[in-house]
């Protein structure tokens, strides 16, 4: 796993956790930025993936 992945991950366990304690506190703002960071956290992971297969099919030719 490398660092964009684990940020990544981070990242989205953060919007969770942001949405959730907005929904508790009926903040709509609150649910808006943690939908903002899951998703940001999805595309950095996306993007780290990305790396990993290129740097595996580097290893592989």
């Amino acid at each position: 796993m490398n660092k964009d992945q684990v940020k990544g991950v981070a990242k989205e366990i953060a919007g969770k956790v942001q949405e959730a304690s907005g929904k508790l506190v009926g903040s709509k703002e609150q649910q808006v930025k943690g939908l903002g960071k899951q998703i940001s956290g999805k595309a950095e992971k996306t993007y780290g993936d990305a790396k990993e297969v290129v740097k595996n099919a580097n290893k592989h030719s």
